[in-house]
């Protein structure tokens, strides 16, 4: 059986990452994207801010050998944020609450918040599956959809 494990980030994931991002209907349904998800040079420059900042804990999702995704740990309003993005060819596969499984044993900080489009469906199976608890909307501008549209709240206490 092929195993998922997180890793640090190295340098190397970055570009695939990049890849990872570049599928049109994830952006479309993560809503919340760079306003430029194809600007290579703007998505290398955040990742580097990324790694440099010691508020965050970023791990690379790996499948077996294959980097699959990222999830991390940051802060909004000095409240711990959880993110992830799992590759299109590996989405719907259990994959995403697994590594969240994990982290969520590396990052014990409570409570801890993620925000999701309140239409992202999988994203939300992947919260739930994990204990977060919905506690909330907000409206927020999604550059994948140039609009604003309401984001779902959720907390793990």
């Amino acid at each position: 059986m092929v195993s998922l494990v997180l890793r640090e980030v190295f340098e190397a994931d970055i570009p695939i990452f990049f890849e990872h991002m570049q599928n049109k209907d994830q952006q479309w349904l993560a809503a919340f994207v760079s306003s430029d998800p194809a600007d290579v040079q703007a998505h290398n420059e955040h990742w580097g801010k990324i790694l440099a900042s010691p508020d965050t804990l970023n791990r690379t999702i790996v499948l077996g050998e294959k980097v699959i995704g990222h999830i991390a740990r940051y802060y909004m309003n000095n409240i711990p944020q959880i993110t992830y993005w799992i590759s299109a060819e590996h989405s719907g596969q259990g994959h995403g609450t697994a590594a969240l499984a994990i982290f969520l044993t590396i990052e014990t900080s409570r409570p801890l918040e993620a925000r999701t489009a309140f239409d992202n469906k999988p994203s939300a199976k992947v919260l739930e599956n994990n204990g977060f608890k919905v506690v909330g909307t907000d409206q927020y501008f999604s550059n994948a959809r140039n609009a604003e549209i309401e984001e779902t709240i959720w907390v793990l206490e």
